[in-house]
């Protein structure tokens, strides 16, 4: 059978800071750096989801465009868009929001949306020179 990828992007704007409660002020400083300044600071996230299955062969799809488009309205820009990600948004109480942590996040708000039989990846970037990824692996 026939697999295909179908991928949509998104994009979302939100502050954090890179900080661990349980560290110095020192600590986090050499950790962290910038990223640590204690008033926060943004980014202009852009997110690639993209979904592997199979052809369905009545519709042609192997998911509805505006499914997904809904799905990651919902569990992502809904969720993080112009908020600060520490303070605003539940999963980063304890849960520092680093890039590697909310591509996780994120893949796992959209993983219980869609159907098992799909395989998902997310691509999450922090800055159009870093970026993340993750599969579920």
């Amino acid at each position: 059978p026939m697999k295909v990828t179908l991928s949509r992007k998104a994009h979302f704007n939100a502050a954090h800071r890179l900080y661990r409660k349980d560290w110095s002020d020192e600590k986090n400083d050499l950790i962290f750096g910038k990223c640590n300044n204690p008033n926060y600071h943004g980014h202009n996230y852009e997110l690639i989801v993209s979904v592997t299955g199979e052809i369905d062969p009545e519709t042609g799809y192997v998911l509805d465009v505006k499914f997904l488009t809904d799905i990651i309205k919902t569990e992502v820009e809904d969720a993080f868009d112009h908020k600060n990600l520490n303070l605003d948004v539940a999963e980063f109480h304890d849960l520092n929001p680093t890039a590697e942590n909310i591509v996780v996040v994120i893949w796992n708000k959209i993983r219980k949306r869609i159907a098992s039989t799909l395989d998902l990846e997310v691509v999450l970037y922090e800055t159009p020179r870093n970026f993340v990824t993750y599969n579920g692996k």
